[in-house]
């Protein structure tokens, strides 16, 4: 049974959303475990817990937060080696498109990367033209179905990678292989 976690922080409730549509696309995964994180609650049993990771952050001028960066630099710091391998993503919220969210990503990819997490992008297409190829981004709350699924699908995915790496589970990331769909 795979385990997945996901940190997040929320000042406006908006990350906060996120997170739980993530949450909700992990648990869509057939014996997928998943707790669900403030970054101010998280600890470091949590990150050794979970066999997969979705980091979440607001976008703070075009990066992550100053709570999020704290926890890598104090609670993750600690770990450094001991959590080689596990499997993660990032989501983040911004105030509005071209606020930096995608940019805020990759600053979490790359500190997932400094610890040795495999992070992973999402080829398929949520809707027309939209896609979560460095993590889900939204601009405020998630509102519409597209915006909603990018979440949940980051989530799912997570959760299939967990399965095929912990748990041998092949056939949960061929069938996407097979899907290439360009709305």
């Amino acid at each position: 049974m795979g385990r997945v976690l996901i940190i997040y922080d929320s000042r406006t409730g908006n990350t906060e959303k996120m997170a739980m549509l993530v949450a909700e696309g992990a648990r869509s995964v057939e014996g997928t475990e998943v707790k669900l994180k403030r970054v101010d609650e998280a600890t470091k049993e949590d990150i050794l817990w979970a066999d997969g990771l979705a980091v979440g952050s607001p976008t703070n001028m075009g990066i992550v937060s100053w709570k999020m960066k704290k926890f890598f630099d104090e609670v993750i710091g600690d770990l450094w080696g001991e959590i080689d391998g596990k499997i993660a993503c990032a989501f983040s919220s911004s105030g509005g498109w071209g606020g930096g969210n995608e940019i805020a990503c990759m600053s979490i990819l790359t500190m997932l990367m400094n610890f040795g997490f495999l992070v992973f992008g999402v080829t398929d297409y949520v809707g027309k033209k939209f896609t979560l190829h460095y993590g889900a981004v939204i601009s405020g709350e998630p509102k519409t179905e597209e915006e909603k699924e990018a979440c949940r699908r980051l989530g799912r995915r997570l959760a299939e990678w967990v399965a095929v790496f912990v748990d041998g589970k092949k056939e949960l990331i061929e069938k996407h292989q097979k899907l290439r769909s360009y709305v």
